[in-house]
């Protein structure tokens, strides 16, 4: 079999990925998806350099860099032309493209009927004001596009969220308002490959972020079945292969699903309670293959 990794080479998750394919007598090459070449026409239809795409078993996407709307859209048609000539692509394209939109993925969350925070997303600045204050005066402003907890705030003050507010007025910017809740500093990460739970942990920030990016300790979590439930519903609903599912626990009782990571972190699950996601991803995709 033939794999290759579309990521930021030597990265800790590039690593993990090669190390368990290479067990398996694969080798792994790492490329930036900026590098990618396509061709119509004549072949092959996708390459980096002198390495043809076209005769890949596996490609495992692991990064896509940020860039313009022009390249980011370049980007991922390349990766659908591949997966529809016959490559299985991990995570599929499509999945990708709702996952890192945070709008886009809590709308088709709500539609399946999970339960989700209250939202407000707008490109007038008077209307995220208004928003602000709709929402409760207390709430987590957070860029659609983005990851590991940066660059999301939380404002209380109104002064505050007007300067905050102009700012990403100035930057041509959507606001994306969520209200804030209550959670004891602590939300729940459900990992989920092919259909299957395989490994959950609490994450205990330092403030109100979670995010193990952003200095949180994790400790092994046995989801119940409604959680179980929910979180295959969302990866269901998004099209992942594998994914992390991040789950607000809210201090009054119930939960929210509030994110669906498609190019999902793992070493601090896999620190936490000694899952490993490689090989669980690998035995999965070569079942599928067998």
């Amino acid at each position: 079999m033939k794999a290759a990794i579309c990521g930021k080479r030597g990265s800790y998750y590039v690593r993990r990925l090669q190390e368990a394919l290479k067990a398996r007598g694969i080798k792994a090459p790492c490329y930036s998806s900026t590098r990618l070449t396509a061709r119509n026409g004549y072949g092959p239809a996708l390459s980096v350099e002198e390495r043809s795409f076209d005769d890949l078993d596996f490609l495992f996407v692991r990064a896509i860099p940020g860039a313009s709307l022009e390249q980011i859209i370049y980007r991922m048609d390349a990766l659908q032309v591949l997966e529809r000539r016959g490559v299985t692509v991990v995570n599929p394209p499509k999945s990708i493209e709702r996952t890192v939109d945070k709008y886009l993925t809590l709308s088709l969350l709500e539609d399946a009927g999970l339960p989700v925070p209250k939202t407000i997303v707008t490109e007038d600045f008077d209307q995220a004001m208004a928003a602000f204050e709709e929402l409760g005066g207390d709430v987590v402003v957070k860029p659609i596009f983005g990851a590991e907890g940066r660059g999301i705030v939380r404002i209380t003050e109104p002064d505050t969220a007007h300067r905050v507010f102009k700012a990403l007025e100035l930057g041509r910017f959507v606001y994306f308002l969520q209200e804030y809740q209550e959670h004891g500093h602590e939300d729940i990460r459900v990992f989920v490959i092919g259909g299957q739970v395989v490994g959950a942990m609490v994450r205990t920030g330092l403030g109100w972020k979670a995010n193990m990016a952003q200095g949180a300790t994790a400790t092994p979590y046995d989801p119940d079945s409604e959680l179980s439930r929910m979180s295959l519903l969302a990866c269901e609903t998004v099209g992942t292969i594998y994914a992390g599912v991040d789950i607000l626990p809210l201090k009054g009782g119930g939960c929210q699903v509030i994110e669906v990571n498609g190019i999902p972190g793992w070493k601090g699950l896999a620190k936490a309670t000694g899952v490993d996601v490689p090989n669980l991803l690998l035995d999965h995709l070569m079942a599928g293959k067998a």
